[in-house]
C-alpha cells in the first residue's frame, strides 16, 4: 500500500472506532489522515534532534499546521501516535485509537500480502508431494 492509502485506512477505521464509542470523529478522522504527513528514509536519514520515533509525527504535525489548523486533540492524536516507540502517553482516547489503528493497518499491509506468498508456497509444496507419492 502506499501511504496515502495506509492514512486513508487509519482515518476511515480510526473514525468508525470513535463514532461506535461517541468520541470526535472529525478530530480523529482529520489526524488519522494527517498523522504521517512526514516521511522520509529512517534508515539513512538521521536527524540530530532524536530517533525516527520522536522525530516522525513532530515534522507531521509541523507539516499539517502548515495547511490546516489542528485543535489540541489533533497535535495529541498526531504527536503521539508512535506510542509504544515512545514514552509520552496519550492525552486522549482517540490519540490511543488512532496509535492503535495505525499499529493494526500497518500490520495487516505486510501481513496479508505475506500470507498469500506463503499460503501459495504451501500449496505447490503439497501439489509436488502428491505427485512424488503418486
Amino acid at each position: 500500500t502506499t501511504r496515502l492509502e495506509h492514512s486513508i485506512s487509519v482515518s476511515y477505521l480510526s473514525y468508525r472506532i470513535a463514532k461506535k464509542y461517541g468520541l470526535d470523529t472529525r478530530s480523529t478522522a482529520r489526524a488519522g489522515l494527517l498523522h504521517d504527513l512526514f516521511y522520509y528514509d529512517w534508515r539513512t536519514t538521521k536527524f540530530d534532534e532524536g530517533t525516527h520515533a520522536y522525530v516522525h509525527p513532530r515534522m507531521a504535525c509541523e507539516n499539517a499546521k502548515k495547511i490546516t489548523e489542528l485543535n489540541a486533540l489533533e497535535c495529541d492524536i498526531i504527536i503521539k501516535h508512535m506510542w509504544l516507540a515512545t514514552v509520552a502517553l496519550p492525552k486522549y482516547k482517540e490519540s490511543y485509537i488512532v496509535t492503535f489503528v495505525d499499529k493494526y493497518c500497518a500490520v495487516k499491509e505486510v501481513a496479508v500480502p505475506l500470507s498469500g506468498k506463503v499460503n501459495n508456497r504451501l500449496k505447490n509444496m503439497w501439489a509436488r508431494l502428491k505427485t512424488v507419492q503418486a
